[in-house]
């Protein structure tokens, strides 16, 4: 028989503070100064589950079309 291996270190719980990598930077998403809505807030999709089924199609091929020109402007960055 084996013999059993010593007992391994368990992490403790997460310190408080800023987490590794977070930098202290804005996120994206983040409403700006002006207190306006920022694009891609899933504010069209909050009365979806309200919406006919039938009219779902329409407000996700307009996400898709706002989602295509956002990330087309990311090379002119």
């Amino acid at each position: 028989m084996t013999e059993p291996s010593s007992a391994r270190p368990v992490p403790g719980p997460p310190r408080p503070g800023p987490r590794p990598g977070d930098g202290g930077a804005p996120r994206p998403d983040a409403a700006s100064d002006t207190g306006e809505t920022p694009a891609g807030s899933g504010e069209q999709f909050a009365d979806l589950d309200e919406t006919p089924v039938a009219e779902h199609v329409a407000v996700f091929e307009e996400e898709h079309s706002r989602l295509q020109r956002e990330l087309g402007t990311i090379d002119q960055l």
